[in-house]
């Protein structure tokens, strides 16, 4: 099937957002995503829950396809890279480490979000820069949380927003999205189980929905 990303022109640069829930910055070679989450699922588990197994696999696994696809030299996790301490098995960090090993030659850089906090920066073993926010890059200010830079354009995470479109039989559709403000684009959460914040519209408020492996830029935002 035929994957369909939005071009946009953010701080006089061209990104494309990818229908995969990722950010490409050509010119840079940089691959952008936010709120993996790694070993969610294995928090809950290790709570009681019943929760699917394999989501830690997937995930990285979508990566793998993105860095084939793109080839990045650089790959920046906008903050919330593990989810919880408990979430760290050693079958987790096992995997992680293993994922690392076959992308050496990619400079990685997490900035650390509020998740990252609480469960711990990723392992040595994976040669992950670890950052604060702001952290420049290009013309960009990588952030976890929205917020504006008085020099940079912002790249954050944190809301994992989500639009809902409505149809015309009163039925609605959830659909993750990008947001874009003046000055500012959230990306929408790139882990599987993560849930999503419907945002709204608001005035100079831009909202590219993610859906059937397309991004569009929804109408009347």
């Amino acid at each position: 099937m035929t994957r369909l990303f939005a071009s946009v022109r953010w701080a006089g640069e061209e990104l494309h957002l990818l229908p995969d829930r990722a950010l490409w910055w050509p010119a840079g070679r940089t691959l952008l995503i936010a709120d993996l989450h790694l070993g969610k699922a294995a928090s809950y588990r290790a709570l009681g829950q019943p929760v699917p197994t394999g989501t830690t696999d997937d995930n990285l696994a979508r990566l793998d396809g993105l860095i084939s696809t793109h080839g990045p030299q650089r790959l920046v996790f906008l903050g919330d890279f593990l989810h919880a301490a408990i979430g760290r098995t050693a079958s987790v960090l096992r995997t992680l480490t293993d994922w690392r090993n076959r992308h050496a030659q990619i400079a990685m850089t997490l900035v650390r979000g509020n998740h990252d906090d609480r469960a711990g920066d990723p392992p040595v073993e994976a040669c992950i820069e670890v950052v604060g926010e702001p952290w420049l890059l290009g013309p960009f200010a990588c952030c976890h949380h929205p917020q504006l830079h008085p020099t940079h354009f912002v790249l954050a995470g944190h809301l994992h927003p989500v639009c809902r479109l409505q149809g015309a039989a009163r039925d609605s559709l959830r659909l993750p999205c990008f947001m874009h403000d003046p000055g500012l684009a959230v990306l929408p959460a790139f882990g599987a189980f993560t849930g999503g914040h419907p945002v709204a519209t608001a005035p100079g408020r831009r909202l590219y929905a993610i859906g059937g492996q397309q991004v569009w830029a929804l109408p009347g935002t």
